[in-house]
């Protein structure tokens, strides 16, 4: 059997945390977060910078005046909410066994890596790679690796700072005795009595006779020198990560400048990102939802031709969306969600031609969208009927597998004429005889047709056509023999002639 092993991940201030990875303007500074209802808001983290101050938690907002270079933030469950998911999915890319053992003000998950040792390495090995993951996602961790889940859940307590604490098998006991009680979810009770008796660390609360300890403060004594010495049995209850890449920030005051928006958008899209990097993904798509002043929203997509991780790219792509459809109010908290996408790959022979970069033609066509407008740009697509010049414009598609190359075959060629022209025709045994177009007349030599099409019963819009291809010949000012190949149309619902186009 696979011996046991367990990782612990823990973030301590987490509110705090939350709050700074999508704002790296503000980590040297003094801060500190409120949480409560006005006018009782009350310190719920802050840093060690705040700490050094003299700031202390459950401090009030009044007595927070007296700290002017502090930094005072409003807690954040949304955020908080961002970050715990991220950090999950995290922990998850390591093992499909990740338990939430978080709590008000600090997220705290446990790691199943038993077996993960091909994959990732040692324990040492995938502790570093962990804390870089997280360092990444903007968050300060703590990391500790034991062969009992409750033993490296107080060693992760007991770390000062960010770090990596590796516990040999066998050696729990040894690692937890310095470790201060404080590491241990001790009711008021049971700390006020260990007080009397002098027990501070863990290691004088492991020594003490189970018997005699039991005897005092009940059965809860033998769970707590177990849990001391490193030998709680714990049941493992695993939670099934889920995979979603969002990010959310509500901003400490309203946002009218595009400028500015942008600015908190690209630190929310460095997140992204590295979380799509890391499962060795690209981003397909980025919906930006934006709650604005008076209770209304604003919510965009952006949609490159590939999925892609250039940061450069999708900043200029939400530039001119935002440009072209700019929010109505001020800006309160904006969410960035993207749907992930298989990275595109290029590959060129030694003697194949430079090709354009799919990049910049997104750029082009999304200025194109912002002089023209939305769906006036993109590819014509034949709508589902046999209207002629029936078409819908959609956006470019890359297909997923190209099929093989067809050999090109000789055709005749078309130049659609928009709008199309008219023309007087004279009818002779019910087909085109002689017609007048561009001031010139034309005798009709051979005649095609005719092909009718109609549709839109149903609606007032009823069409019904006849078409006609014919080969005419005429003279020019010179009185010299000319040829026009064209097509003709008779719209029988207004009796009128038009061309339509010409053949080459």
């Amino acid at each position: 059997m696979t011996a046991l092993r367990y990782a612990c991940l823990l973030a301590k201030e987490f509110p705090l945390q939350a709050l700074l990875r999508l704002r790296p303007e503000l980590q040297r500074k003094p801060i500190a977060v409120l949480d409560g209802e006005p006018p009782f808001e009350q310190v719920c983290s802050l840093n060690r910078l705040a700490w050094t101050l003299g700031i202390a938690p459950e401090m009030t907002k009044l007595e927070m005046e007296m700290f002017p270079t502090a930094v005072i933030l409003k807690r954040s469950p949304a955020e908080e909410a961002a970050a715990h998911a991220a950090l999950l999915e995290c922990a998850g890319s390591f093992s499909p066994r990740v338990e939430d053992q978080s709590s008000d003000g600090c997220f705290t998950c446990v790691i199943d890596i038993a077996g993960t040792e091909k994959l990732f390495g040692s324990p040492d090995a995938l502790g570093e790679n962990l804390l870089k993951r997280t360092k990444a996602l903007g968050v300060r961790a703590s990391i500790a690796i034991s062969s009992n889940a409750r033993a490296a859940m107080c060693l992760a307590r007991g770390h000062s700072g960010a770090g990596i604490r590796v516990v040999p098998r066998g050696m729990e006991s040894t690692a937890l005795a310095p470790l201060p009680l404080t590491v241990l979810d001790l009711s008021l009770e049971h700390a006020e009595t260990f007080s009397m008796w002098g027990i501070t660390t863990l290691g004088e609360l492991g020594n003490l006779e189970e018997t005699e300890l039991i005897a005092r403060i009940g059965q809860p004594g033998e769970e707590l020198r177990l849990l001391a010495r490193g030998e709680l049995p714990h049941l493992f209850t695993a939670v099934e990560p889920s995979f979603a890449l969002e990010e959310r920030m509500e901003l400490d005051a309203p946002v009218e400048l595009l400028d500015s928006l942008l600015f908190i958008a690209g630190v929310m899209l460095d997140q992204l990102i590295v979380r799509a990097q890391s499962r060795i993904l690209a981003l397909a798509s980025i919906t930006l939802h934006l709650d604005l002043e008076g209770g209304s929203t604003h919510a965009r997509t952006v949609r490159p031709a590939l999925p892609n991780i250039d940061r450069k790219l999708w900043l200029k792509l939400i530039h001119l969306d935002l440009q072209a459809h700019p929010p109505q109010a001020a800006i309160l908290s904006l969410c960035l969600s993207a749907q992930p996408g298989s990275t595109s790959k290029v590959q060129l022979g030694l003697f194949s031609p430079q090709v354009p970069e799919p990049m910049r033609l997104d750029v082009t066509l999304a200025r194109i969208h912002a002089i023209v407008g939305a769906g006036c740009a993109g590819q014509a697509v034949l709508k589902d009927t046999h209207r002629h010049d029936a078409f819908q414009m959609e956006p470019f598609v890359v297909p997923a597998s190209a099929g093989g190359r067809k050999s090109p075959s000789q055709r005749l060629a078309v130049r659609q004429l928009r709008p199309p022209e008219p023309a007087m025709v004279t009818v002779r045994d019910r087909q085109p005889y002689s017609f007048v177009f561009r001031e010139k007349r034309y005798t009709v030599e051979r005649a095609y047709g005719p092909w009718t099409s109609a549709g839109d019963w149903w609606k007032p819009s009823l069409w019904s056509l006849e078409q006609w291809d014919v080969v005419a010949k005429g003279h020019d000012d010179a009185n010299n023999e000319c040829r026009l190949c064209c097509c003709l149309i008779r719209d029988l619902m207004q009796e009128g002639w038009q061309v339509e186009a010409l053949y080459d």
